[in-house]
């Protein structure tokens, strides 16, 4: 397995980084490589990806989610096994600081090398920076807000 860590820090109170995160069906609009999410249950999600042209498909489950604190995955199927989870700190009332931890398991010879390479904590670090855009653009405002927990 392989890991990664990253953060950044976006000008929104920690509510409004929180619900946007949790609007899983927005992610293409901010994570490169990934074509569709699909949210099936309040814990289910369905993801299509491409990256680096490898295509993959997968659903993954929502193992704990803390409105305005954290939400944690793991990879339950399919072509892909990662885990992880997103965490989200107060710094000030305007400013949050989001930070991404990730477990995933490499296949095949493209992928490997690219792991040696970086490439995906550089992704990381790009899809981050991304949703700092994203949602600072809107002003703070989340796309849709889901406050229950798992």
């Amino acid at each position: 397995m392989s890991h990664v860590e990253e953060s950044i820090e976006v000008n929104v109170p920690v509510r409004d980084a929180y619900n946007q995160w949790t609007q899983f069906e927005d992610f293409p609009q901010f994570m490169d490589g990934v074509e569709r999410i699909e949210q099936r249950t309040e814990s289910l999600l369905h993801w299509k990806t491409k990256i680096a042209g490898v295509e993959r498909e997968f659903d993954a489950e929502i193992t704990e989610q803390i409105p305005d604190e954290r939400v944690a995955w793991t990879s339950i199927g399919g072509e892909a096994r990662q885990a992880g989870v997103v965490t989200f700190h107060r710094l000030d009332d305007g400013t949050t600081k989001v930070m991404l931890q990730l477990d995933y398991d490499p296949e095949g010879l493209t992928e490997k090398v690219g792991d040696k390479l970086g490439f995906v904590k550089r992704q990381a670090t790009g899809d981050l920076k991304r949703f700092k855009s994203f949602i600072e653009e809107r002003g703070g405002t989340a796309t849709g807000e889901w406050r229950g927990e798992v």
